[in-house]
């Protein structure tokens, strides 16, 4: 990979480590539309990696064994070679096999995909709860890919077979994401200005549309408790819909473009947005403010040339798992990596074309998808100090303004609500 000139903020910033790579196959058709890689994603537990390859095609691979891999043949990989070898949970069929790679064809182009595991105490929302076509195993995994045409497929992870076929949206779904609760709702949201709300466990039955957005929606993310699901699009409002009663609880201002990513901190107190007027903002959601700016492009444009610099749209973001980085991928063919209490990057890596990215489930990988192929790196390594610690287990359980009012003095108040 070629590199890149940096900012002179960046020139000192320490390179992450490429971890590597997985190519897909080429061909003389590859360079034509559609070969866009526009997700990728990690299972829940850790087993699985699965990326569009472009043209209809998505690959699942077990995630051990490509760390295996990587390891082996230095830092590159070809998607193809990789061959199962570690043992797997049960599958609805009861049979004990291998975890097994699949390559699954989904007959339209792949725009978006996810993750979702069962948990089978938790209970389906919907009122005929006696028979259902699926039974879905503790040890459950789905893949729910969106496509071109407006449908959704959920596919078995284990055997590669498709389960449902979910078809009422009208254009383009750019967006899933499942409730991290096990409940097995799927969000989806559509090029037709609306997300919808599908139970599977209710055989993919469809709960809820919900509207507001007056254009495409590009991303909907769900808060870990699964109370609160953010949703943004083409517009420059952030939106935040309340997941028990399916109502809008407010739009949050302050991006000057098309709002394009979204994705809530481990604890929830947070939420990182990503825009095309190049910054990433990470807000409180429960008081729908600013706390952190992340620029890309300096001086930062004024609000009437907001789209001008489109060398430098953002395109994605993530959050890591020990809640103190944050991933950004722009069209000035860089990776960033930052911390939530420094205003630069910590490290950076080069990448053309780069469409999306998602920390690994341990948060020691950073995934970042390109013209159907993905390139991996080493993220930023650092033991968690305590006080954080203390303040993620916090905020999991309480909101800002239940922080807010405890009696406690106010610097440790202002430290729970990441404002210093």
């Amino acid at each position: 990979m070629a590199s890149f000139p940096l900012s002179v903020n960046e020139k000192l910033i320490a390179r992450s480590r490429t971890v590597g790579e997985l190519l897909a196959p080429t061909s003389p058709f590859d360079k034509k539309c559609g070969r866009e890689n526009w997700t990728v994603a990690f299972a829940p537990d850790g087993s699985y990696f699965a990326w569009s390859q472009g043209h209809r095609i998505v690959k699942l691979v077990p995630w051990s064994q490509c760390l295996n891999n990587f390891l082996l043949h230095s830092t590159k990989n070809v998607a193809n070679s990789i061959s199962p070898r570690l043992p797997r949970q049960n599958s609805d069929s009861g049979q004990k096999n291998k975890p097994c790679e699949h390559t699954i064809d989904c007959g339209d182009i792949v725009w978006s995909l996810a993750f979702g595991s069962s948990v089978p105490e938790k209970q389906s929302r919907c009122v005929n709860i006696e028979w259902h076509r699926f039974k879905f195993g503790q040890d459950q995994l789905l893949l729910a890919t969106g496509l071109n045409n407006g449908r959704i497929k959920i596919w078995d992870v284990y055997t590669g077979k498709l389960l449902l076929n979910l078809m009422d949206h009208t254009e383009v779904v750019r967006d899933l994401t499942f409730a991290p609760d096990g409940s097995l709702i799927l969000v989806s949201a559509s090029r037709d200005k609306t997300l919808r709300v599908w139970d599977l466990k209710d055989d993919g039955n469809m709960m809820k549309v919900l509207r507001g957005h007056q254009n495409w929606v590009y991303g909907c993310a769900f808060s870990p408790d699964s109370s609160i699901l953010c949703s943004v699009g083409a517009s420059k409002a952030v939106f935040l819909w309340d997941m028990d009663k399916y109502s809008m609880i407010r739009k949050l201002e302050g991006h000057h473009n098309d709002v394009v990513a979204c994705e809530f901190s481990p604890d929830g107190a947070l939420l990182a947005t990503a825009s095309y007027d190049t910054r990433v903002y990470v807000w409180d959601p429960h008081l729908g403010v600013i706390l952190l700016e992340f620029g890309h492009l300096f001086p930062p444009p004024t609000p009437i040339f907001a789209g001008g610099a489109n060398d430098r749209w953002v395109r994605s973001v993530s959050f890591s798992h020990d809640g103190l980085h944050i991933a950004s991928l722009a069209d000035d063919k860089m990776v960033r990596f930052w911390r939530i209490d420094e205003e630069y990057p910590v490290q950076v890596a080069p990448l053309n074309n780069g469409l999306c990215c998602t920390f690994s489930t341990d948060g020691s990988v950073l995934a970042a998808g390109q013209d159907g192929s993905v390139y991996f790196w080493a993220t930023p390594r650092q033991v968690s100090s305590l006080q954080h610690l203390c303040r993620m287990a916090i905020r999991r359980v309480m909101p800002t303004s239940q922080v807010k009012n405890l009696p406690i003095p106010s610097k440790v108040v202002e430290f729970l609500c990441y404002q210093i």
